[in-house]
């Protein structure tokens, strides 16, 4: 029997330590306090991310459409037009995020978001609302890729899938909030319509929450008035130790390097086919998720309310995922398959069958896909080191979810709703499809991968430790190199 190794060992080029009690209360106090500051105010922004974005499909069945006089393809494209603001701004704001104050430059953003889906209720036609959905997508452009920069500084690989879900969830969580609110707001009588008071309501709360994400979410982990100097200390090193890399000012200067050495990668383009095939499904149902389900025979009123349980599917479906991804390290990839399974079966009973009831079954099967995109965001985030190479492949994964959902909207033609729109959900059936393969391929190019780091290095070196205090951390530990670069980096599948 093989003697019990003593308290410091060494294994492979590490030396391995015992965590002593005080360490452990330590890491739980400070996950416990980063999770109730950071964590809560990223989940809150993105519900009101995803309400200001999908109220236009509220508004569309209380007189929006009318009152602005479209005709045609033109709500198509207003739903469409928010995508090339954010297409446009995109890439200079990955540049933004890690050259300006985080919580400040988050703030702004939120403020200008939240004064544009006001201005929206004084909209009179298709230019007007055009431009304001133009700049709503500008505004809304820098939170997703400020949340995964983000999510990256404060959390180790472990633990960024299951936070990604969390905030990621207030996707599914704002749609719930926003359909019971447009319920109330479409009873409102006058003196203004109740699309009007939709766009005022919700854009007057988010200006008010630009101001507590401007004094409550720090800058940096030194900038964490939450935070002891010892939970300070504590917090960095455990992103050194099992996270992806310091992110600080001299470590977030931009690398033209790490641009090209991402452009170079393969990951980097499996992560945009993923994205660009789940995104189409979602420009398309979000935007007329409401008007679909009039077109199965539901009423204005009864399409706020069926669209509850959808809402309340997706978040389960988020969570539940993202907790499962930070549990088992190398089951993302199967995650995602699973997730788009039950849209693929929901899509092809949609446009064969006519039957009411069985047609909104088929459309909450369809609530598991938006799963996908919040995965793959945690793979991007476990699997790229390097501040600006994850900055350009965050940039690249939103430039083609943005150009998805541009897509996707274009697929529901109006010509179509009395029928259900079957080529919409034709075109969700055959990408949905085409993410298992996406997904499967891209799993069997990071075996592989892994498989070469292997024999090259030797396994002893995969993964160090990922709890301060069990390895001694040197300079080099603090430099910003990437994954391509760092010895014994192993990819998350």
């Amino acid at each position: 029997m093989a003697a019990p190794k003593p308290a410091g060992v060494v294994e492979g080029e590490l030396e391995i330590r015992e965590v002593s009690p005080y360490t452990q209360a330590l890491a739980k106090r400070v996950i416990r306090k980063i999770d109730t500051r950071v964590l809560l105010i990223m989940f809150v922004t993105y519900n009101l991310n995803f309400m200001d974005k999908t109220i236009l499909s509220s508004a569309a069945v209380f007189g929006l459409t009318d009152d602005n006089h479209l005709k045609g393809t033109q709500y198509s494209w207003v739903s469409s037009i928010f995508y090339f603001g954010y297409l446009a701004f995109e890439y200079p704001t990955t540049i933004l995020i890690q050259r300006l104050p985080i919580g400040k430059y988050l703030s702004g953003v939120t403020l200008l978001w939240g004064a544009v889906v006001a201005c929206t209720a004084a909209c009179t036609s298709f230019g007007g609302l055009a431009t304001c959905r133009f700049l709503l997508g500008v505004a809304e452009a820098t939170i997703s890729p400020a949340f995964v920069y983000v999510t990256s500084t404060w959390y180790t690989r472990d633990e960024i899938p299951a936070r990604t879900g969390v905030w990621f969830a207030g996707n599914s969580c704002g749609g719930f909030i926003a359909s019971l609110l447009a319920y109330g707001i479409g009873q409102i009588k006058g003196p203004l319509h109740p699309w009007q008071w939709m766009f005022i309501i919700f854009g007057v709360v988010t200006s008010i929450w630009s101001v507590v994400i401007f004094f409550f979410l720090p800058d940096t982990i030194n900038q964490a008035g939450f935070l002891t100097e010892e939970e300070k200390q504590y917090a960095e090193d455990r992103v050194v130790t099992g996270g992806t890399g310091r992110t600080d000012p001299i470590n977030s200067q931009w690398k033209i390097d790490q641009v090209y050495e991402c452009l170079l990668d393969p990951k980097t383009y499996f992560f945009a086919a993923m994205s660009v095939l789940t995104q189409i499904p979602n420009g398309g149902t979000q935007g007329f998720q409401n008007l679909a389900l009039k077109s199965f025979g539901f009423s204005s009123l009864e399409s706020t309310l069926v669209v509850l349980p959808a809402s309340v599917i997706a978040m389960t479906t988020i969570l539940g995922t993202g907790w499962l991804a930070s549990k088992y390290r190398n089951i993302t990839t199967f995650l995602i398959v699973a997730v788009v399974i039950p849209p693929v079966v929901g899509s092809a009973i949609i446009f064969s069958v006519k039957t009411k009831g069985v047609r909104l079954f088929a459309y909450y099967l369809m609530q598991t896909g938006p799963a996908a995109i919040p995965l793959a965001l945690g793979l991007v985030s476990s699997n790229y080191k390097g501040v600006t190479k994850k900055m350009t492949v965050t940039a690249i994964l939103f430039l083609t979810y943005c150009a998805g959902n541009i897509a996707g909207p274009q697929t529901f033609k109006s010509s179509e709703a009395k029928r259900g729109y079957p080529t919409a959900f034709k075109v969700i059936l055959i990408c949905y499809g085409l993410v298992v393969v996406v997904a499967m391929a891209f799993r069997a190019y990071l075996m592989l991968v892994n498989k070469s780091r292997d024999r090259k290095e030797g396994a002893a070196t995969i993964e160090a430790p990922a709890i301060p205090g069990k390895t001694d951390l040197t300079a080099e530990d603090y430099e910003d190199i990437t994954d391509l670069k760092t010895p014994g980096f192993r990819y998350r599948m």
